[in-house]
């Protein structure tokens, strides 16, 4: 895993690609986790990761914190928590944004 420390993103600066067949994915983490690069892959492809930085993200009247990954095609995916080690698993449906607590 890698730490990235990128500028928070503020509401309605992320468009997301999302339709019939392709979802996006929001991993919702706790502000320690800032920069830290978590990785996804199909659960039946796991050499076909792809990954996102935790960064803060200013929405309404707060700040979370969360990695946003998009777009992915529906199906069932495997979070990460380290190179060799699952997290958990999730399962993404076509023109949906799925959340996932890390």
């Amino acid at each position: 895993m890698h730490q990235h420390i990128s500028r928070p993103s503020t509401q309605g600066s992320v468009v997301l690609d999302i339709g019939e067949d392709t979802a996006a994915l929001i991993i919702h983490t706790a502000p320690e986790h800032n920069g830290l690069e978590i990785h996804v892959s199909p659960v039946n492809r796991p050499e076909r990761r792809t990954h996102a930085a935790v960064r803060p993200r200013h929405v309404a009247d707060q700040t979370i914190h969360c990695v946003l990954i998009h777009p992915l095609p529906a199906g069932t995916y495997t979070v990460w928590k380290n190179e060799g080690t699952a997290h958990g698993t999730v399962t993404l449906t076509g023109g949906e944004v799925t959340e996932y607590h890390w």
